[in-house]
């Protein structure tokens, strides 16, 4: 019982370990931060409830102002033009090209390359790529500038839609709610087809259709590995990597993008391997880049309205042919590699047409230091005409009813010129050669000769009919417009002798046959021909083309002979050989040739019968190469009949009869000019 109440010892209490105390200062320094904390959490939540709603509002204001899918496809300012050769095949581009294709009718090759290029998480985000912007942050940062965008694919079709090309910080937060409302609306498909059709890839193509056509002549649904690689390439830079500006380069920057479809698993490595071992070149069409200055004239000289400023895809029809701008091109390089001094800055032009005016060639200028294309010499520089004007001052005397075998005199001359003095022309070799016919004095391209035939035509009638001829740049009044003082254009001058070879009809230069609609082919304007006018009588332009052909035969033209090929043509050199033209015809082509310099430096031992008319020769010899041999349209004028000679007589003065019967035709005229001392 006692052992009951016994009670049992308590344990040893253990002594309560004493909290440290806590200082004022840390606890002052606590308190701080967590009410910093608390102020930070408040704001955040603030902010980003704040933030939250502004995306959500910006994203409902972007998603109500986007239109239907289709109306997004085309988001040019203006049509394009395709121009298309004497055959029908495309050769030229204007404008702002398109050709609409979706995203599922694409190669995939291209979606691929499009995806692996520009963004590699399209189908997985939600328009948005944190990672994305993340890599490109750590890539920009090690690189010191900015390298990669950070943008979706999606932020770049909003950039696109709504956003034009404004690089602000504003404009990539804006690009936010902008993505989200395309991801609200559209599919991933149709985000890629909008972006595949709205993209610049250069050479005035919009959208991946265009340009695979532009550069490939092909649709975007089958272009190949490499093809897709190169378009992809281009959208970093569309000027820079346009394989039209530099192959080489562009098929560098396809090489980077093969290597990206490689890593990602878009094609195999012995895909990869193959579009490296061959890269993707530039069509047939798009590597020949023939015809621009032909191409540039048609647009300038079209209505503005349905070329330069259409809205609506339009097809010109063209008098261009490809083989004749070839081989005018082919002959250009040859006399400049093979009979022009290295170096030379010296320019040339050509123009080739058709009989009736049609333009089949045009070369605008040599290109030095990348000046092709900006200034067309053919259509836009006026230059002194020289000895070329002489054709319309023989045209004239013959119309007016001169024979070629009339006396002419080849001798000193001096004209009053009211309100200048005297004026006395002088000839290129300083000689005389007395009494001549008019061929010779034609041939020969003789000064004194040409003025007086112009003073006894008339200079009225020698303007004229320059003017009926299709010179419509201003010519001078006084007397030495039979030298050719006046300037004109090339093209104007290889018009107007084209008239000469019609049978005397205005041959007014033309490039556009037809002009329609590319869509449907609808006809919207006819060709600008003009309708041929009557200038020379069949007689005076069949005896002024044998006149011209003497020049070739026996004449100033003697290095444009052809073998075996009628030709006839006239050369022109200018005061201080400033410009150098030559101008001839076959058959089957007129020709038009000048050279000088663009800042009148006068030519080194260059005359129109020289390298003028060596350049002619060639391209004449290429362009004809194929063609049956075809008489000109001439006639030989009758020889006059050889008077019996008479005791006492001055045979000077028997042969100054032909010169009577010129007299007769030519009123109001100074005795002694033709074939009398």
């Amino acid at each position: 019982m006692a052992q009951k109440n016994r009670k049992t010892p308590a344990a040893p209490r253990r002594a309560r370990a004493k909290k440290p105390k806590v200082g004022r200062v840390e606890r002052l320094v606590r308190t701080l931060f967590l009410s910093i904390f608390r102020a930070l959490w408040w704001i955040g939540i603030r902010t980003a409830i704040v933030v939250g709603l502004a995306v959500g509002a910006g994203t409902l204001y972007y998603y109500s102002q986007l239109p239907e899918f289709d109306e997004l496809l085309d988001g040019r300012d203006r049509g394009s033009v395709t121009l298309a050769d004497r055959s029908g095949n495309v050769f030229a581009w204007r404008g702002d090209q398109l050709g609409v294709i979706q995203a599922e009718d694409a190669s995939p090759y291209l979606v691929d390359a499009v995806v692996a290029t520009e963004d590699r998480r399209f189908f997985r985000h939600f328009g948005l790529d944190p990672i994305g912007l993340a890599r490109a942050m750590v890539i920009n940062i090690r690189a010191g500038g900015t390298v990669q965008g950070g943008s979706s694919l999606t932020q770049q079709v909003a950039k696109l839609l709504f956003f034009d090309n404004e690089r602000t910080l504003e404009r990539k937060i804006k690009e936010i709610p902008a993505a989200l409302a395309l991801e609200a609306k559209f599919t991933k498909n149709e985000i890629l087809t909008i972006y595949l059709n709205r993209a610049y890839l250069g050479a005035g193509a919009t959208g991946f259709q265009a340009a695979s056509e532009r550069y490939f002549g092909k649709s975007a649904a089958t272009v190949t590995p490499a093809e897709a690689a190169m378009l992809a390439g281009l959208l970093r830079a569309p000027s820079t990597f346009a394989p039209t500006n530099n192959l080489a380069r562009a098929q560098n920057r396809a090489a980077t993008i093969v290597n990206l479809m490689e890593q990602q698993g878009y094609i195999t490595a012995e895909q990869a391997a193959e579009a490296r071992r061959s890269p993707a070149v530039l069509s047939k069409a798009a590597a020949a880049r023939a015809g621009g200055d032909f191409a540039d004239w048609v647009m300038s000289s079209a209505p503005g309205w349905l070329t330069r400023d259409t809205t609506e895809d339009i097809t010109v029809l063209t008098t261009f042919d490809p083989e004749v701008q070839r081989a005018a091109e082919e002959a250009l390089q040859y006399i400049f590699e093979n009979k022009v001094k290295p170096g030379s800055k010296a320019q040339a032009a050509m123009v080739v047409m058709s009989p009736d005016g049609a333009v089949r060639a045009m070369i605008g200028g040599r290109d030095l230091d990348g000046a092709a294309g900006q200034f067309n010499r053919a259509t836009q520089a006026k230059r002194q005409t020289g000895s070329l004007f002489k054709t319309f001052v023989y045209g004239a005397a013959l119309q007016a009813g001169a024979s070629p075998y009339d006396m002419v005199l080849d001798a000193p001359l001096t004209i009053n010129v009211p309100g200048s003095g005297p004026w006395s022309p002088k000839n290129y070799t300083r000689n005389f050669k007395g009494e001549i016919t008019l061929t010779e004095a034609f041939k020969e391209s003789i000064n004194t000769s040409a003025v007086r035939v112009s003073e006894a035509t008339g200079r009225a009638r020698v303007k004229a009919l320059a003017e009926d001829l299709g010179v419509a740049s201003p010519i001078a009044d006084g007397p030495a417009l039979a030298l050719g003082s006046s300037e004109a254009t090339l093209l104007e001058m290889t018009g107007a002798y084209a008239g000469i070879l019609n049978s005397g009809m205005r041959s007014i230069p033309y490039g556009m046959r037809e002009l329609r609609m590319k869509s449907d082919g609808t006809k919207l304007l006819g060709g600008d021909r003009e309708a041929p006018v009557r200038v020379l009588d069949d007689r005076a332009s069949g005896e002024l083309i044998w006149m011209m052909a003497q020049v070739i035969d026996s004449g100033t033209g003697g290095r444009a002979r052809l073998d075996g090929r009628p030709a006839a043509g006239k050369t022109g050199t200018t005061s201080a050989a400033r410009d150098a033209w030559f101008i001839g015809f076959t058959a089957d082509y007129v020709t038009g040739v000048w050279m000088g310099y663009d800042d009148n430096t006068p030519l080194t031992g260059v005359t129109g019968g020289g390298l003028p008319a060596e350049l002619w020769h060639e391209a004449m010899v290429r362009i004809g190469q194929d063609l049956p041999v075809r008489p000109l349209p001439m006639r030989a004028p009758e020889r006059p009949v050889q008077q019996p000679a008479v005791a006492g007589v001055n045979p000077a003065e028997v042969a100054g009869s032909v010169g009577d019967a010129v007299q007769t035709v030519f009123r109001n005229v100074v005795s002694g000019i033709f074939g009398r001392n």
